[in-house]
C-alpha cells in the first residue's frame, strides 16, 4: 500500500502571505482542519492548522485579518512523495510526531494523510502502535 492509497485526495494550500482569516475561510469551506503553506515559489513552507489559528493568534490578542499564514509556519515542513510505502508514511509521522502529512507528487500537492486516514485503513493493531507513538509523552 502507498501513500497514495490511504490519503485524502484533492488537498488544497494557500500561500504564506494570505492571512489567517482567509484560511480560516478555506478551512471552512473545504471541511478540513489544517492547510498546507507555500511560499510563492510554490514550495511548501509549513502547514496551519485551526488550533494554531485559535492559540497563537486570537488567544493572544492578535487579528487574525493581519497575521499571515507564513507568521505561524515553524520548523522544518514534512512530507510525503504519493509512491511512498505505508510503512515509510508511519515511521515519518511517528518519528516527528505529526498528525497530518502533506502528499507531494511531481513537486505538487496531491494530498493529505491524516490520523483519520490512517484510522481508516491499517489494522487495528497497527494504528495503536501509531498512536502509542504520536501520544506517548505528549507534551
Amino acid at each position: 500500500m502507498k501513500a497514495r492509497d490511504i490519503m485524502h485526495k484533492g488537498a488544497q494550500w494557500i500561500t504564506r502571505d494570505e492571512t489567517l482569516s482567509r484560511a480560516a475561510q478555506v478551512m471552512d469551506l473545504i471541511g478540513v482542519g489544517a492547510l498546507p503553506v507555500s511560499d510563492a515559489n510554490g514550495k511548501l513552507c509549513g502547514i496551519v492548522t485551526d488550533r494554531d489559528i485559535v492559540v497563537k493568534c486570537v488567544a493572544r490578542g492578535r487579528d487574525p485579518t493581519k497575521v499571515t499564514a507564513g507568521d505561524l509556519c515553524e520548523g522544518t515542513p514534512r512530507w510525503i512523495d504519493a509512491d511512498a510505502d505505508v510503512d515509510a508514511v508511519l515511521h515519518e509521522m511517528e518519528t516527528h510526531r505529526i498528525r497530518r502529512l502533506p502528499v507531494i507528487e511531481h513537486k505538487q500537492l496531491v494530498g493529505m494523510i491524516s490520523e483519520a486516514d490512517v484510522a481508516r485503513h491499517l489494522s487495528d493493531d497497527r494504528v495503536a502502535e501509531f498512536a502509542s507513538h504520536i501520544y506517548a509523552d505528549a507534551p
